[in-house]
């Protein structure tokens, strides 16, 4: 394992904010920004596809790839409910008024700043309009000008790609990183012995990344390397060290200023399947072990600072029974469990302090049923809808939910999950 020099610790201080324009806000006095909710896409159904420049691994072939509902809906809304009032959110397609007269109920925010623009217009509109001076992006889009993001495009790309961990100046498994344009992939010298990883620079949501711990697993990574060569969405991979006898795995989440600032926003446990794929985050808010990511933290803020960078970063890190902290990838946007971090004040005003997000809550019925079923829940804020997505299969009606489950010990708060269960609630991943 490459071990590397990080700068001596400082105190890291929780934001005191509870949205995303909170965290912003001191960034954006030099002009009028908006945020774009959602991620790019390669699918056909994306308008401006990321095809040319920035490109992002969603995907081997179009069965596979991110669907629309997750990148224009889901995803973005779930975003759009911890946004706050001060950020225009531009999104594609608009929650159910329902959905938004309840996040006004529970996270208290008006909602009167999304920009509802149309799918096929959207980037063009951003472009040639004079309404916006600066646009904050979750991935650099191939077709938004250079100087409308608000972080330098080659920037951010850089800073995205998993290639740059080493840089970030913390300990992290080594890897060595391969220009397939410069090299055929059966050429690429490969460990003799398993575990180990192979990842796309720039893979989302577990996309991209694989473990391989046997023949059948690298054949069919190279299988779907060679879809996505064919198709021309991939230039570099990394092959990359196994981090054995590892206990957990955590997603330290902060923000770096524009003045190189830090604030500390949470760090979660993350939850996920056998092949690396994200399930959702778990969160003590009142963890006392926190000092011990101080370091880490730091080091990437200072690198990110340097590089012109501001805004969230996500890093993910296992422990391993030693006490050791690798860093194995760093996400230098919104992550998926920042809305559960964003959570911190209200939760433990109300006596919570153990949390569990997940993207894969599914419910039978309309968002309407949903919201008088769990009326009970909702008001104790035992559960906590981000995002909600009515959906028919068979002719019955369901809704896929973005969800928080909440406790004042990770006792109760596995048994409202449970509670929560047995009225329906089911978790689909």
């Amino acid at each position: 394992m490459a071990q590397t020099q990080v700068p001596q610790a400082q105190t890291l201080q929780y934001t005191q904010g509870t949205s995303l324009s909170d965290l912003f806000a001191q960034d954006l006095t030099d002009g009028q920004y908006c945020f774009i909710l959602n991620y790019p896409a390669t699918a056909s159904w994306a308008v401006y596809p990321n095809t040319s420049k920035y490109l992002l691994q969603d995907g081997s072939d179009e069965a596979t790839k991110t669907s629309y509902d997750k990148i224009s809906q889901k995803e973005p809304w779930k975003n759009l409910a911890v946004l706050g009032d001060l950020i225009p959110g531009i999104v594609i397609r608009p929650p159910r008024n329902l959905l938004i007269d309840y996040w006004r109920d529970h996270f208290g925010f008006q909602y009167n700043n999304m920009e509802v623009l149309q799918r096929s217009l959207y980037l063009d509109y951003l472009n040639q309009s004079n309404r916006f001076d600066h646009v904050l992006t979750l991935f650099p889009f191939d077709r938004l000008h250079p100087s409308k993001h608000a972080i330098d495009p080659d920037v951010h790309y850089r800073l995205l790609s998993k290639v740059s961990l080493a840089d970030l100046g913390v300990p992290c498994p080594h890897y060595t990183s391969y220009d397939l344009r410069q090299i055929f992939l059966n050429q690429v010298p490969l460990p003799d012995q398993f575990p180990y990883l192979i990842k796309t620079s720039h893979g989302l949501s577990g996309e991209g990344t694989y473990i391989i711990k046997s023949v059948s697993d690298l054949n069919y990574c190279l299988s779907e390397l060679e879809k996505y060569l064919e198709s021309q969405m991939l230039t570099t991979i990394i092959v990359s060290d196994f981090v054995k006898d590892a206990i957990e795995n955590h997603c330290m989440q902060f923000y770096v200023s524009k003045t190189g600032e830090v604030t500390l926003i949470g760090v979660t446990s993350q939850l996920v399947t056998s092949e690396g794929n994200f399930l959702g985050g778990l969160i003590h808010y009142n963890n006392p072990e926190i000092d011990k990511f101080a370091e880490m933290i730091m080091a990437i803020a200072q690198y990110a600072h340097q590089q012109g960078y501001f805004g969230i970063i996500g890093c993910d890190v296992l422990e391993t029974k030693d006490g050791e902290l690798y860093a194995i990838d760093a996400n230098f946007r919104i992550n998926g469990s920042t809305p559960l971090c964003l959570q911190r004040h209200s939760l433990l005003q109300v006596g919570k302090e153990v949390a569990k997000y997940s993207s894969d809550y599914h419910m039978n019925g309309t968002l309407d049923d949903i919201l008088t079923t769990l009326k009970p829940e909702l008001d104790r804020k035992d559960f906590l809808i981000l995002s909600a997505l009515e959906k028919m299969k068979y002719g019955k009606i369901y809704t896929d939910i973005y969800g928080i489950v909440a406790g004042e010990t990770m006792e109760e708060m596995q048994a409202i999950e449970q509670n929560l269960f047995h009225k329906g609630l089911q978790l689909v991943s």
